[in-house]
This record gives C-alpha cells, structure tokens and sequence, in this order.
C-alpha cells in the first residue's frame, strides 16, 4: 500500500497469470479437503444426471434460435491464476468478446469486471437461459474435472486479474467455484470491493457445513433471479 493510503495495483512482473511470477508459488494456497472434493465429485455426478433434461433441452434450443456453438468455452484464471478452459452455455451472438469494447462505457460493476442490464449480445433464448443461470450448468463438468468447485469465488476472465489490487488477487487462493456468498448474500450488488471481501471471508472460514449452507441458499438464490442479467 502506498503511504496515501491507496491499494497498491498489480507490479508489472504480475501481469500475466500464466508466468511463474504469478504462478501457484505466489499464493498461499489451502489444500483442498477430502471432503471437499468428495462433495464436488458427489454434488457434480447427481447435477449431471439429474439436469440431463434441461442440458439436452437448452442445447436444442440454442441451436434451433441462433447461429453458432452450443457451448461457449472461454479461458478463465483458476486456483492460484492457472488458466482452464470454463464451459457455459451460449447466450450471446459469436462474436460477443470482440463487441465487448464497444460497450463498455456501460458497465454497472464497480471494478475490473463487466456487468450490463440489457446486453445487445445476448440472444433472445439467451436472456432466459441467464435469468435462470442455467447458462452455468455445463460448469458442473468443470467441478467433476477438478477445475472448479461447488463453492468458491466465481472464476474470473484472465482479462480482469492483471488489474486486481494486491489484496484482491487472495481470491484466486482457493478454488474457484459455481455458486459463492456473493451470489446468495449480495448477487444484485455492484460493487467488486464487496465482492472481493466475501470471496475472503469464505476463504478463511469456509467448511462442510458452511459449503452446505451456501448450496441450499443458491437455490432461492437463483429461483428469485435477483440480479441475474
């Protein structure tokens, strides 16, 4: 921190997640419980099979309303800023990202992310599939393989992390995950800092029972779809 009190930004030695000066021996990470990993594998199987519907439903769809992929795969930055491949399914036109500049200017987060009501990107079919989140089911396979979690910090676009604050980049110190406090407790608020404080607040504390509390709060979560655009 600098001595006015201002958050130091990411040294340029830091820009790049994949380099070792911001590799897994920069971060303290925790180990991964057994139980855990246990409840990804379990939760993730049951969602896999259990969804299966709406996985094959939501495809057709998708391919029925507009032109391009199923499944949108964008690399974000996981457990101590290594990159993996993050599956959703598509709710924008092809070429969202290079559009992305275009509209900016509009972004209602607070920080390095971006966050529009009412994104021209988004295809009809799209608007629905996000206001449900059923955009991120396909993530459960992310969890099954390891690079995700159930509960963790959303996993952020390699994009953002070189613009985190020191302080900020501790939330890439543990799994990312599908659902987080952020979306149970304050999923509509727009500002990153709190999002960010939630993030740690979960890091430090998180257990069995606190996973399991946030995995049946994300379900009237997500029912209300506050926030959710």
């Amino acid at each position: 921190m600098h001595s006015n009190g201002v958050p130091e930004r990411t040294s340029k030695k830091h820009r790049t997640v994949n380099k070792p000066a911001l590799g897994l021996e920069d971060y303290f990470i925790k180990r991964i419980p057994v139980w855990k990993r246990f409840m990804d594998i379990v939760g993730s199987m049951i969602c896999l099979v259990g969804f299966l519907p709406i996985f094959v439903i939501t495809a057709i769809v998708i391919k029925l309303t507009s032109k391009g992929p199923i499944i949108f795969e964008q690399t974000r930055s996981g457990l101590g800023g290594k990159s993996f491949a993050c599956y959703k399914f598509r709710s924008m036109v092809v070429d969202a990202e290079s559009k992305k500049k275009e509209i900016m200017q509009f972004n209602e987060r607070k920080g390095p992310v971006f966050k529009m009501k009412n994104d021209p990107r988004i295809t009809w079919i799209g608007k629905y599939i996000r206001s449900w989140s059923i955009d991120e089911f396909p993530q459960f396979y992310n969890v099954l393989k390891g690079d995700m979690s159930l509960v963790g910090p959303r996993p952020p676009t390699v994009d953002e992390v070189p613009n985190y604050y020191r302080w900020q980049q501790r939330r890439l110190e543990i799994k990312p995950g599908i659902t987080c406090l952020w979306q149970v407790y304050s999923r509509a608020d727009s500002s990153f800092e709190d999002w960010v404080r939630l993030d740690i607040e979960y890091q430090r504390k998180y257990s069995f029972f606190l996973d399991l509390k946030i995995l049946i709060l994300t379900i009237p979560a997500v029912l209300s779809r506050k926030g959710a655009h």
